[in-house]
């Protein structure tokens, strides 16, 4: 919707933020500069309300500091000196060098990198899918997050919205696990809120006295990486004592037999004794649980940062169907709720463009993809990245930095800023915002379709993704109509609107409206249905999948995989591979089990350069329990270094019980440029991937803490 009264004129925008709320926004622009960004009103789940950090958007858009033109190096790399030159000048340099690494190593030399620093579906993750499959890159399979926890959701309840989080008013009994709603997924919130009104209890399981921890009617600390066991614990003592729906069972799950052997062994007290977590605690929550009704859980993606966080998953998603919690409004599980949007990935993947026997490289071991580890042959020769920021984002930092200081690495950079990977750029590229631009957002915390209509002209020389990658196709001789749609185009192609979800939704309700919520069931499971082969809630997964399997969503649209060693198809207990009770000889040196943490003023790094954001944010920090500190004679506010094998990052010290004695907690999002040291959180990850979906075991790193004398 756009509206004028001569004076201002208002225009309906979508928040384009890798996060689950997807806020419907309304921008003022008077004489064609945005004056004012406030949350819609109309928006029955976002309500009118913007975060901390969107709310001052408009600072990030008018930023002197943002990159409005093209750029090439003329400075060392790393040294981010840069001149000016025409967007001719770009798109000639960059065709003409990736025809001549085409040539002389074939195409595969040529890897993108991109993730969710825009979660449109135009500019988003896939806008540059069709035109790398075409040129025959290397396929980048993106497994930051949330691919483990889809696989272990789908092998369990298949593509189903879940829970509709509208709904959590009628909840009963509210299990936030591994979840930091007040920080991460705040507009759930006042459904929350509404529901413990209404006498709900609200049980959140995190090993750090989080934000949203404070708030909680229980808090259940719980060791790190060890959900799974939890889980199955609950399941034991929930059949043990026959607080099980029988009828639910019976007619809407299969597997139950063999699930009920599985757990048999995870007794309560030895799921204390991996958990931390007291007997009677366990034994109370699998009570509560099953005979609280509605009862629902809000599953967080920081469960599968571990070796076996998918399994973990597999064994939380079993709990609802057990207890027939999919019976009841309110009742249930969220996971994510983008698999209701008819999304047609193959007009954004193009995997048809795909060669067969193309290489797939995991953006995860970048660092060693650009040093020459993993083999490559061909070796990585340029590197395109959009959407990202893999320098603070990725495992094993130095080895990235190292990568992208190689003097034969051709690298470009599509930015805002010029932030840590592109200080490293021989081409620096300027993105428009949101503001500047076309959208149209699907959301993976609510079932609401938003649109994104463009408020005011690109400032400088920024071009939206989709055009970036246009002009490149063009530059490159690709022909294929997808290279010449235009931005609205492409808003009516990836639709499918005939899909019953979109009944009575088109594009101009959109644009007047700005939003609208899918048609779906608020009941989805009430008599089973579940989108599985079996149609049933699958305790044994009839997914015949292996530990390298990666769901193409999050791939460049390319289903082969290499098949590695078969999935239990049973929920079980994968241990962390870095922690003091699975690997005592490597904890003798680095005794503390690392956790990273979403920050509450930036995004992933988005916002990590933007004063205001800093300041709220303060200096990088460690959360360090009072008995490790006081082991290591460190008081509040030292400066401290964290450390492994893998590298080292420096570090304020806070001092605090909200975690685990043997437990530190470090919020990621830091500019490594930015920080104390030059080093960040990731210059300690590890590499690793957990059990399912390639996913990334940020929170499965063992780490020493000293002072910096």
């Amino acid at each position: 919707m756009v509206t004028s009264d001569n004076r201002r004129t208002t225009v309906l925008n979508a928040c384009p933020h890798d996060c689950p709320d997807t806020c419907s926004i309304i921008t003022t622009v008077e004489n064609g500069k945005a004056v004012e960004i406030r949350g819609n009103p109309d928006h029955p789940h976002t309500q009118g309300t913007l975060c901390g950090k969107v709310k001052d958007y408009l600072d990030r858009v008018y930023s002197p500091n943002r990159v409005l033109y093209p750029m090439r190096r003329v400075g060392p790399k790393g040294s981010a000196q840069f001149e000016h030159i025409s967007w001719d000048s770009a798109l000639d340099e960059i065709a003409t060098r990736f025809q001549k690494i085409a040539e002389e190593y074939g195409p595969e030399a040529i890897l993108p990198c991109s993730y969710l620093g825009h979660q449109g579906l135009l500019n988003g993750l896939t806008v540059g899918d069709a035109f790398f499959n075409k040129l025959g890159a290397s396929i980048s399979e993106r497994t930051f997050c949330a691919s483990g926890t889809s696989t272990a959701f789908l092998m369990t309840c298949g593509p189903t919205h879940g829970t509709d989080p509208d709904t959590f008013t009628h909840s009963q009994y509210i299990v936030l696990w591994g979840c930091n709603v007040l920080t991460t997924n705040v507009h759930l919130w006042p459904f929350i809120r509404e529901a413990r009104k209404n006498g709900a209890k609200l049980v959140v399981i995190d090993p750090v006295y989080s934000r949203t921890a404070k708030q909680a009617d229980w808090h259940i600390p719980i060791r790190p990486g060890t959900d799974a066991a939890l889980a199955l614990g609950l399941m034991h003592i929930i059949i043990k004592e026959n607080l099980i729906d029988t009828d639910y069972v019976e007619k809407y799950t299969v597997g139950y037999a063999e699930l009920k052997e599985r757990v048999s062994k995870y007794s309560p007290k030895l799921v204390s004794e991996i958990t931390g977590i007291p007997v009677q605690d366990i034994v109370t929550l699998a009570r509560e649980y099953a005979t609280i009704q509605p009862s629902v859980i809000r599953l967080g993606v920081a469960l599968e940062k571990q070796a076996g966080g998918g399994q973990g998953i597999r064994a939380i998603c079993c709990l609802p169907a057990l207890v027939g919690a999919w019976r009841y409004l309110g009742g249930g599980l969220l996971q994510i709720s983008l698999w209701p949007f008819p999304i047609r990935w193959e007009v954004l993947h193009r995997p048809d463009f795909i060669k067969p026997g193309t290489r797939i490289i995991n953006q995860w071991q970048v660092g060693q993809a650009l040093n020459g580890e993993l083999g490559l042959d061909p070796p990585i020769k340029a590197f395109f990245v959009y959407n990202c920021n893999p320098v603070t984002q990725a495992a094993e930092q130095d080895k990235i930095i190292a990568g992208l200081s190689r003097q034969d690495l051709f690298t470009v950079v599509s930015e805002h800023f010029m932030t840590d990977t592109a200080d490293y750029a021989d081409i620096v590229l300027p993105a428009t915002t949101q503001l500047e631009n076309w959208d149209l957002m699907f959301s993976w915390g609510h079932t609401y379709l938003t649109l994104n209509i463009p408020a005011i002209e690109p400032q400088g020389e920024a071009i939206p993704n989709t055009e970036l990658f246009r002009r490149l196709a063009a530059r490159m001789g690709f022909e294929d109509k997808c290279f010449k749609l235009s931005d609205e185009e492409i808003v009516l192609e990836v639709l499918d609107w005939t899909a019953p979800v979109l009944q009575g939704i088109d594009i101009d309700l959109l644009k007047r409206q700005g939003y609208a919520k899918l048609k779906i069931n608020p009941i989805p499971h009430a008599e089973g249905n579940f989108p599985t082969s079996s149609g049933k809630c699958e305790f044994l997964s009839s997914m015949a999948i292996d530990s390298n399997f990666v769901l193409p969503a999050f791939r460049q649209g390319c289903e082969e995989y290499q098949p590695g060693s078969p999935v239990d198809p049973l929920p079980t207990y994968i241990p962390p591979s870095e922690s003091p009770q699975t690997n005592p000889t490597k904890a003798a040196r680095y005794p503390l089990s690392l956790l990273s943490a979403k920050p509450h003023h930036f995004l992933n790094s988005c916002f990590g350069n933007l004063s205001k954001h800093r300041k709220l944010q303060r200096e990088p920090m460690l959360i360090i329990h009072p008995e490790d500190a006081a082991k290591r004679g460190i008081i509040e506010g030292e400066l401290v270094r964290i450390y492994n094998d893998r590298g080292s990052f420096q570090v304020i010290a806070q001092v605090n019980d909200i975690t685990q004695p043997g437990v530190v907690v470090a919020p990621l999002g830091y500019w490594c440029k930015l920080s104390l040291a030059g080093n960040t959180i990731n210059a300690v990850t590890s590499t690793t991937f957990a059990d399912l979906g390639h996913a990334a075991t940020v929170g499965d790193s063992l780490v020493e803490v000293s002072l910096v004398r």
